[in-house]
């Protein structure tokens, strides 16, 4: 048998390929949009994929089940279970709790297991070659290394309401009822690693096993002990925000991604078809250098989405492709960043790159204003904006900045002044450039705080000791 992780580093989201080496059989779970990888990994193997699924309707990305089976004739596998709410909008087979998938002598074995959303499956995997038991439990947004995933997304992206306490209540279950009856060996290998918002404390470890589970994850106590109340409230205690795109990709996901098939390069474009484009308001771009080298010039009404490594999750951050539908046009160095860039675009739906450029000239400029640290109180703000999550706030802030993540910001424009100057701050730097890049472009008068947080806080640190030395 053959177990590949596939790692997305960007949105710490794990998919995985399990092969059958006797049949030349692979089924792929929890694929991403971009699916070369996929691919490449199958004929690498001299593997043909005959089978696509997933664990659940996904909130942080968006599909790639159905662009693989498109890809590659595979069957499409996705779980029934959950009531008719939480019923995919596609045609696919329909998995229920103990119905199989069999590729060669392994056998890809449903579970149902709600909590994270009601109809999330985990798949326990049995190499028939090997051994008649299960060995592997590919846990989706379940069980995490160290954490659990968390039951509060369906009230923050998807119009739930108090649904945070059942979700939790059937977390609580599903550990009880079927991964505490697995035998301690089970290897467990979960959707997502260490920065996913989706759980608050995951591990950065690939995987676990039941057994280490059982023994030292922070719920285990309250499992033993048969405290559900205890559970609850300590899951739900702490969660981190919910980005607003999520909505979005759950809202996808259940429909079914658009099919994009196979996909040229982008092409590197002419400045002055750029400029003409940008002038009549049929384009934006996008800067993908680093907010220090914005900061030191960049197109006026771009957004900074650096990358390629998190594009994207700063493009889901700063862009909905929802509210409008403009081709974006890179700021690249390369035709390999500016590909690369596309394709982390295109696992949260921003599908519009029209091509990329390697240069600024001839583009209307623009310097996004800042402003010191000394000078923040003369700055006469309006809003003293924290871009960072509430765990950061809470855990030291600005006197007077009020706080609204970098993920949420767009999606929550009602809650910004009408007029005035808005200064926004994150940790270092990097999120403050792309919330503020996503303000200007709507129309708010945004100036970064030079060094964010850090920069501040050192600020505020030398001056505490300047006038310890002057006493």
């Amino acid at each position: 048998m053959l177990l590949e992780r596939i790692y997305d580093e960007d949105l710490a989201q794990a998919g995985y390929l399990i092969g059958c080496q006797a049949t030349g059989e692979a089924v792929v779970v929890d694929a991403r949009r971009d699916i070369g990888v996929y691919l490449d990994l199958a004929r690498s193997h001299g593997m043909r994929i005959v089978a696509v699924t997933e664990t659940h309707i996904h909130a942080d990305y968006l599909s790639g089940t159905r662009e693989l089976a498109a890809a590659t004739g595979a069957t499409v596998h996705v779980s029934g279970e959950g009531g008719p709410d939480w019923q995919y909008g596609f045609e696919a087979e329909r998995l229920h709790d103990g119905d199989a998938v069999t590729v060669g002598n392994i056998t890809v074995r449903a579970r149902h297991t709600p909590g994270h959303t009601p109809e999330h499956l985990s798949f326990l995997v049995t190499d028939g070659a090997f051994s008649d038991d299960p060995g592997y439990l590919l846990s989706g947004d379940f069980v995490f290394a160290g954490d659990l995933g968390r039951p509060d997304l369906l009230d923050e992206a998807a119009d739930g309401v108090d649904t945070r306490f059942e979700g939790a209540r059937l977390l609580y279950a599903s550990l009880r009822d079927v991964f505490l009856a697995l035998p301690d060996h089970v290897q467990v290998h979960p959707g997502h690693g260490s920065g996913s918002a989706c759980g608050k404390a995951l591990g950065a470890l690939p995987s676990t096993t039941v057994g280490y589970e059982r023994l030292n994850a922070w719920w285990a106590p309250y499992l033993r002990d048969g405290d559900e109340e205890g559970f609850v409230a300590e899951l739900l205690d702490g969660q981190p925000d919910a980005h607003a795109y999520f909505a979005r990709m759950k809202r996808q996901n259940r429909q079914g991604p658009r099919v994009l098939g196979p996909l040229d390069p982008p092409r590197e474009l002419d400045n002055g078809e750029i400029a003409a484009a940008l002038s009549a308001g049929g384009a934006v771009l996008v800067d993908t250098r680093s907010h220090t080298e914005v900061h030191r010039g960049t197109v006026a009404g771009a957004l900074n989405i650096p990358g390629p490594a998190k594009a994207a999750t700063y493009g889901a951050w700063a862009y909905d492709p929802e509210a409008e539908d403009l081709p974006l046009v890179l700021l690249a160095p390369d035709a390999d960043t500016a590909r690369d860039v596309r394709d982390h675009l295109l696992r949260v739906g921003i599908d519009r790159v029209g091509g990329y450029t390697t240069t600024l000239e001839g583009l209307p400029a623009a310097v996004p204003p800042v402003v010191a640290p000394a000078d923040l109180e003369d700055a006469g703000a309006a809003l003293l904006l924290d871009v960072r999550d509430r765990a950061e706030h809470a855990a030291g802030h600005i006197p007077g900045s009020r706080r609204l993540s970098a993920g949420r910001v767009l999606w929550h424009l009602d809650e910004l002044p009408d007029e005035g100057t808005i200064v926004t701050y994150c940790q270092a730097g990097v999120r403050n450039s792309v919330a503020a890049s996503a303000l200007r472009r709507a129309g708010y008068d945004v100036v970064e705080l030079d060094g964010s947080y850090a920069g501040w806080a050192a600020w505020a640190r030398g001056g505490a000791a300047a006038a310890g030395t002057a006493a």
